[in-house]
């Protein structure tokens, strides 16, 4: 019995009229609660990690939510929905997945069916896409990296290579669909084509099924991909390598392998599209005084200039030490805020230079503390 798929908004635990940075940020923190890597062996949590990049899929994309708003989960069941042959012109969501993304990434995770592929050019059933979950560092993302993943698909049978049939085996046409590979059926006031149950689109009966594969022409092995990540991805983004899905039955088109790239949380930097940003401790002499500190990029450090009376919180922005724009030369920028370090422990001779000092600066130093206090008279009438 087929598990009823739950709707997307309550996956992602959040109302049908979140706007797409709510759903986002909802989607970001339950995939990392629940992925693979953290969850070693936890086949309900892999589930739970599955169906929410299925949800978020479809919420984060305007045409695709659209449709799930006007049909729930019959938008995304096949031409029985409205494809070229359904009501009204509604446009088929799987056609969004089918156009070129660019290069891949890696970073483990774990791959799970995207959607069926349909029939190829000569009429056969075409391979499933499969989709891959990518964990990325933030310098890898920045500098871009080659990987190379493991996925366990459906691939050409080694035995019968792909044809399904053992060696001398007759082939003859299906007789259900007649060669065809689809059979029409009604649905509702309107009919749609649908894979012959008996061929697998194939058109075809083999006599004596290949014994590895049980005649469909492939079977699950473990392949090796190669990926090549570009400088300036970023997160979220699904990158598609051509070829590498399912195998199709008994000789199929291949489905195509989506990489959904997932940046591991720096310990230094937040991103925000292009540029970068990190609060870097500031010794009190120095915001005094003033000087120079070496702050920290992606790549290596920078000197950064602090004028004399630098007050905590202060943002300095550091230009083109950000990340590279993806597929240009273009760079974003380094946004450093400061922290004025205060000391915690001083001896007896610390403590009468500080007392001293504080002396001497009287109140025409310390203009933020004399102006709080004169607002602080005027809130309560004081002269």
């Amino acid at each position: 019995m087929t598990k009823k798929k739950r709707d997307y908004y309550e996956v992602l635990g959040v109302s049908q009229s979140a706007d797409a940075d709510e759903i986002k940020r909802a989607y970001r923190k339950l995939a990392v609660k629940y992925h693979p890597d953290k969850n070693p062996g936890d086949h309900e949590a892999e589930d739970r990690f599955k169906e929410l990049g299925e949800a978020y899929d479809v919420l984060a994309d305007p045409e695709k939510r659209a449709a799930y708003d006007r049909y729930g989960h019959a938008a995304f069941q096949g031409a029985g929905a409205g494809g070229a042959g359904g009501a009204g012109g509604f446009h088929d969501p799987f056609d969004l997945f089918r156009e070129a993304f660019g290069s891949s990434g890696g970073g483990g995770g774990i791959f799970e069916q995207f959607f069926n592929g349909g029939v190829d050019s000569s009429g056969r059933q075409r391979g499933s896409d499969l989709r891959f979950d990518l964990q990325i560092t933030l310098e890898e993302a920045a500098l871009g990296v080659d990987k190379e993943i493991e996925v366990r698909k459906l691939d050409t049978c080694s035995t019968c290579e792909g044809s399904g049939a053992q060696k001398g085996s007759k082939v003859t046409t299906c007789s259900t669909c007649r060669g065809r590979g689809q059979v029409v059926a009604s649905r509702g006031f309107f009919q749609v084509a649908q894979t012959c149950p008996n061929c697998q689109g194939t058109g075809q009966v083999v006599e004596k099924p290949c014994r590895d594969c049980g005649g469909e022409g492939r079977q699950e092995k473990t392949s090796r991909v190669k990926l090549k990540i570009p400088a300036g991805i970023d997160d979220g983004t699904r990158l598609r390598s051509s070829g590498n899905g399912e195998a199709g039955i008994r000789g199929g088109g291949r489905g195509d392998l989506y990489v959904v790239i997932h940046l591991r949380e720096h310990a230094i930097f937040t991103r925000e599209g292009m540029n970068l940003h990190c609060d870097v401790p500031l010794p009190f002499t120095t915001a005094v005084l003033g000087g120079e500190i070496q702050v920290p990029t992606l790549d290596s450090t920078a000197s950064l200039k602090i004028p004399a009376g630098t007050q905590s919180n202060t943002t300095f922005k550091l230009r083109g030490r950000g990340m590279p724009a993806l597929q240009s030369s273009s760079r974003g920028d380094l946004y450093t805020r400061v922290q004025v370090e205060v000391p915690t422990q001083l001896n007896g001779e610390q403590k009468r230079k500080l007392e001293e000092f504080a002396e001497l600066c009287g109140d025409h130093n310390t203009p933020l503390h004399k102006g709080f206090y004169e607002r602080i008279k005027g809130l309560f009438g004081k002269e």
